[in-house]
């Protein structure tokens, strides 16, 4: 499921929180869900606001008192101890690395050393988890974002007056298309830039995609001249396929990958049957040069989206790997079915693959023809030469 991002009024966590709530995550389960974590003492608010005729969900994070702030370490433990869903794991604490790693470069240090202030607060975290608990539960493979309005003019936060955007915001949003506008306002805060940054596989004008469902997020504040908020689009994408290419049939899959370089290779081969036994469509290693210069692996694994989060589980508990990538391909596919035919082995099973023009071809399948050269003792190739002869003169 694709996720457009149209920023037309800039972006935050609560006004992401919105647009998902708007677009069906429903809110008892989302503070069931987030209450798993070690966070006491908040509660999650949404109302039905107005901006310039459009309806939207405003969610405020009431945290009472607690003024408590954090350091990147231990927010990351939270997360990782918690019981979240996989993916949301995973995205959540891909966020708030973003966050740490950007405010590590302005104030010069490790990012295991910065101290959160407000996007370390109760309110900031339920942003955070509850956007990547609403993308999880909204099914969201893949996202594109607009290009991002920053606003202009200061804000007042605990380090003072600063420019808009914010040092943490403008580091987030290098190399994103931004937008500049008049509006003395921050219309994207740093935990917005980190979400849309982390969320989204591109940014730009809205792919062709057919529109499913829309969902609206509003700021605490209309501004003039408004609307300010955040319109989610949620649908499945669509390619504008020419007469040359309009042959084919065209799918979408999943490609998780992880890059390894501490893992014993005696591991990949048992790492590579989980992984179709968890529905991959294919598996490939692929020697890469990592950082210290080490010699590692590339692990992509094909899946379709629904398989998506077996294929995740599967690559963070069978090898060392601490993350995982994803993103959706589009694929052009032949046509294909297996038939039986009568061979000289009996009968078996075959591909049946399908050209635009009329041709077919038959496939012999490889594990088949391996168990008949075992039984008859015979060499593979000879097994695999006589089944496709057969095939081919069947035409089945």
């Amino acid at each position: 499921m694709l996720a457009y991002f149209d920023c037309f009024s800039g972006i935050s966590g609560d006004m992401t929180l919105g647009a998902l709530i708007h677009l069906g995550v429903p809110l008892t389960w989302l503070k069931e869900s987030i209450a798993r974590l070690p966070l006491t003492g908040f509660d999650i608010r949404v109302a039905d606001v107005e901006y310039n005729g459009i309806l939207a969900k405003r969610v405020e994070v009431q945290a009472g008192d607690e003024h408590h702030h954090r350091h990147y370490s231990d927010i990351r433990t939270m997360i990782e101890k918690s019981p979240l869903p996989n993916p949301a794991r995973i995205m959540a604490l891909a966020i708030f690395k973003r966050l740490a790693e950007a405010e590590a470069g302005i104030h010069g240090c490790r990012p295991e050393d910065v101290h959160f202030h407000e996007v370390g607060a109760v309110d900031a975290i339920v942003d955070v988890v509850g956007t990547a608990l609403g993308l999880h539960h909204l099914g969201i493979t893949e996202a594109v974002c607009a290009p991002v309005p920053t606003g202009r003019g200061f804000v007042n936060c605990r380090h003072g007056r600063l420019p808009v955007p914010a040092p943490a915001t403008a580091a987030l949003l290098s190399g994103v298309p931004t937008v500049g506008t008049e509006i003395e306002y921050e219309l994207t805060t740093p935990t917005g830039a980190a979400i849309v940054t982390t969320a989204a596989a591109a940014f730009g004008p809205r792919p062709s995609m057919t529109v499913s469902v829309i969902g609206y997020g509003a700021g605490r504040r209309n501004i003039d001249p408004g609307p300010n908020l955040l319109r989610i689009m949620i649908g499945e994408r669509t390619i504008n396929q020419t007469s040359d290419d309009s042959e084919f049939k065209c799918d979408q899959i999943v490609i998780a990958e992880t890059s390894i370089d501490n893992m014993n290779p005696e591991f990949f081969g048992f790492v590579m049957d989980r992984l179709f036994e968890a529905g991959a469509l294919d598996v490939v290693w692929i020697p890469v040069q990592m950082k210290k210069n080490r010699p590692g692996t590339l692990l992509q694994a094909l899946c379709t989206r629904e398989r998506l989060g077996a294929i995740t589980r599967c690559l963070l508990t069978e090898t060392t790997s601490l993350g995982v990538r994803y993103h959706v391909a589009n694929r052009y596919l032949l046509e294909r079915d297996q038939v039986t035919i009568e061979s000289s082995f009996g009968r078996i099973p075959v591909k049946r693959v399908r050209y635009p023009r009329g041709e077919v071809r038959c496939v012999p399948e490889y594990e088949v023809c391996r168990r008949i050269a075992l039984e008859k003792g015979l060499p593979l190739r000879i097994v695999y030469d006589v089944v496709a002869r057969e095939a081919a003169a069947q035409n089945p």
